[in-house]
């Protein structure tokens, strides 16, 4: 079997195509030309240089495949310009979804987020089945998620043999830009995280996630989303974690949202005045108002699915980033 996975010089993606390898398909990988490429690094994979947004290099890159795992996508928070989020993760899925019709692929396991979820009023956590809309998308990276999945959606329901799968919040070795979440064990290991406040995660091992991918492939049913997800924990709790991981005292002041919000605004502020975005971004700010808690029931029934303790995780990232010179300490 040989598959072609987007994405896979970056965080997710480069679990999957580690995992298709050791479970012994043949990998071809979509990359840019510029990509970092470190997350390739000694694996066994072909290499196709192509853009979601160039046709042709997508109908060159899926000759041949029996499968494609769509995972790339543009995560960031609090962009000025947010068109190029758009542009990768609306319409470049849509070429990608064209071109593998084109291309005659088996089966298509894409990629979503648990971002595009709803969550219940009551702070149970959310499922599959928890009511959601457009309107309900905090920001350019939700709605851009929220659109590409509809496009999936829409592509099963004209034949697409597509399964859709929604990792909570992956954490682990290989993220290299880092993500936003992995910024921020980055922050907590290095101390630059002295107060909290009260929000929560769904936590799961980014190889966990990667494993879930290819459960969702042999299991899924065409057109089903699944919940990848791991464990409920309280900011707080995630960030106890870390300090323990490094020696460091926990944070122990929570700042209420009020508090938080007008600095937001000011970051935002300087941000257009430098032209760089800072790590306080008022679309995340305004996202941590609910806690991002989910239930992975579905896909540890129909797939099969399980997830290790997320003090791995998290001790896995750390090593990394330590190894890798991002922490000192």
């Amino acid at each position: 079997m040989r598959a072609l996975v987007t994405g896979a010089s970056g965080f997710v993606g480069a679990a999957v195509a580690r995992a298709l390898v050791s479970a012994g398909w043949q990998v071809r990988v979509l990359v840019r030309a510029a990509s970092d490429r470190t997350n390739l690094q000694n694996l066994p994979l072909e290499i196709a240089v192509g853009d979601l947004t160039v046709a042709a290099s997508l109908q060159r890159a899926l000759a041949e495949c029996d499968a494609l795992f769509h995972v790339a996508a543009d995560y960031r928070l609090g962009v000025r310009d947010p068109s190029p989020l758009y542009q990768t993760n609306v319409e470049g899925t849509r070429n990608l979804l064209t071109a593998a019709a084109d291309s005659g692929v088996k089966k298509i396991v894409y990629t979503s987020s648990v971002a595009t979820m709803g969550i219940a009023a009551d702070g149970s956590p959310g499922d599959e089945q928890t009511p959601v809309s457009l309107a309900a998308m905090i920001g350019h990276y939700k709605r851009s998620k929220f659109l590409a999945e509809q496009l999936v959606l829409e592509a099963v329901s004209a034949g697409t043999p597509a399964v859709i799968v929604n990792p909570s919040t992956p954490v682990g070795p290989g993220d290299v830009k880092p993500t936003p979440t992995g910024q921020l064990v980055r922050d907590a290991a290095a101390g630059r995280m002295p107060a909290y406040v009260d929000t929560g995660l769904n936590i799961v091992h980014v190889d966990d996630v990667a494993a879930g991918h290819l459960m969702a492939f042999h299991h899924g049913r065409i057109g089903e989303r699944y919940i990848l997800g791991g464990e409920d924990m309280t900011l707080q709790q995630i960030l106890g974690v870390i300090a323990q991981l490094v020696g460091r005292p926990p944070p122990r002041v929570r700042l209420p949202y009020a508090a938080v919000l007008p600095a937001a605004y000011l970051a935002e502020a300087f941000a257009k005045l430098t032209g760089r975005s800072g790590r306080v971004t008022l679309e995340g700010v305004r996202m941590s108002r609910k806690r991002m808690f989910f239930s992975s029931a579905k896909a540890t029934r129909e797939l099969g699915y399980h997830w290790r303790p997320p003090t791995e995780a998290f001790a896995d990232a750390v090593r990394w980033f330590r190894d890798h010179g991002y922490i000192r300490c």
